[in-house]
Order: C-alpha cells, then structure tokens, then sequence
C-alpha cells in the first residue's frame, strides 16, 4: 500500500512538473508537429477501420429493436449519440494508447537505458521540456482530430448497414440523425479526447522517463503504460460523461 502511494505521488509530482513546463517557454515546436503528424498518421487507420463496422454493428442491433415498435425512424438518432457521445472518443483513445502511447513509452525507456536523459541533463537542457512536453502535447492535439475521423467512420458504418444492406430510406436517415445531438455533442468529444491524450501522454511518458532493469525493463514500461492509461481514462470517461451527459 505504502509503495503504491508513493507512486501515486511520484506521478502526481511529475505531472504537475510537466504541466508547469507545458505553460511556459521555451518549447519544442519542431518536436511537436513531428510527434502530431507522425501519432495521426499511424492512427487514421486503425481508428478509421474500427469506428467503421461498430457503426454498422449498432445499426444492425438498433434496427432489429426499433422495428419492434415500428421506430426505424429513430435509429440514425441512436447512431449518432452512441458514436459522437462514447464510441468514438473511447475507441480513438484505445488505439492511441496502445500504437502512440507503447511507442512514447518505449522511445523514452530507451533514452532512459542508453542514458541519453541523463546526458542531456548534464548539457544543462531541461529533459522534460525537451522530450517529454512535446509527445505530451502531440497527444492531446492528435487524440481530438483522430476522434473526428472516427465519428466520421462510426456515421458512415451505421448509415451503409442502414440504408445500403438493410434499405431503410436514405433521406429519412440523414433527415434524422441530428434529431437528438447538436454540435455541442461533438464539442464534448472533442474535449474529452483532448483529456484523454493528456492522460496517455503522461502515463506513458512518465513510465519511458523512469525506465529501469535494461531491456526488460522498457517492455515492462510499455505493458503498464497500456494498461495504466487505458484502465485512467475509462474511469475519466465515466466522470466526464456524468458531468457533461448525465
């Protein structure tokens, strides 16, 4: 118990120690958009091709139930709150937990074994605002614009196992899907992924910058990352989700 606290307030101080760097200069543009560019475009993918056929899973469940009470027209509204509001966002930052966040975690546990931390810090450069702010800030840019690109696949699946495979109108669907979500919706998203790449971001970063044991020690700073940030921002998600839905 004690170990685990102790932890708890290693972490609690270097988040407050990135955060602090985070708001004030210098930064680390260049690092930055390299970091962005490079965690959106290994992660369009995977996002895209998952978001996709849960879309057109929930349109098929949707329809096999609202056609009981003869509600078909009520299904692109389902969609749409079940993709803008929660499956999307989660979804996305699943997967960038485990491609961007695994990879943070490995490049910095490597800096960290090599002791190329170590030998920044004796060049009088502040390895914290060098390495770690940018993938930080990388994450809490690319988790939002991933998620935008999987609201589009989510929409895109409910609408093609709808309208294409099942043959429900066409016009009724669109007429209908913004019936029960406005762009706040899409907001809320938006700001609960911008929250959940801060999450991953320090997570990972923060088991890559204290690395120890060698090789080993790097895969296990991968391993806790993935299940550390994955098991902090579900539990976030339900906070956010009350306070923002509920």
């Amino acid at each position: 118990m004690e170990n685990a606290l102790a932890a708890l307030g290693r972490f609690g101080l270097f988040s407050a120690r990135v955060a602090a760097r985070v708001v004030t200069p210098p930064w680390n543009p260049r690092d930055f958009f390299v970091h962005t560019w490079t965690v959106t475009v290994r992660c369009v993918g995977p996002v895209m091709a998952v978001t996709f056929p849960f879309g057109m899973v929930i349109g098929l469940q949707g329809l096999a139930i609202f056609e009981m009470f003869g509600a078909q027209r009520l299904l692109p509204s389902l969609v749409a709150v079940a993709v803008l509001r929660e499956l999307s966002p989660v979804l996305a930052s699943v997967l960038v937990a485990a491609q961007a966040g695994s990879s943070f975690a490995a490049e910095l546990g490597s800096m960290r074994i090599k002791e190329e931390l170590d030998a920044t810090e004796i060049m009088a450069v502040d390895s914290l605002r060098w390495h770690v702010v940018p993938r930080v800030m990388a994450l809490i840019v690319a988790c939002p614009i991933l998620n935008t690109l999987g609201d589009v696949a989510g929409l895109a699946g409910g609408y093609t196992m709808s309208v294409l495979i099942q043959g429900e109108p066409g016009g009724i669907f669109m007429a209908n899907l913004w019936s029960f979500v406005s762009l706040a919706d899409l907001g809320f998203g938006l700001v609960k992924t911008a929250i959940f790449g801060a999450i991953i971001g320090t997570v990972a970063c923060y088991h890559g910058y204290f690395t120890t044991g060698g090789a080993a020690g790097v895969g296990q700073a991968v391993n806790d990352t993935v299940v550390r940030a994955t098991l902090a921002f579900f539990a976030t998600n339900y906070v956010l989700t009350s306070a923002m839905f509920g």
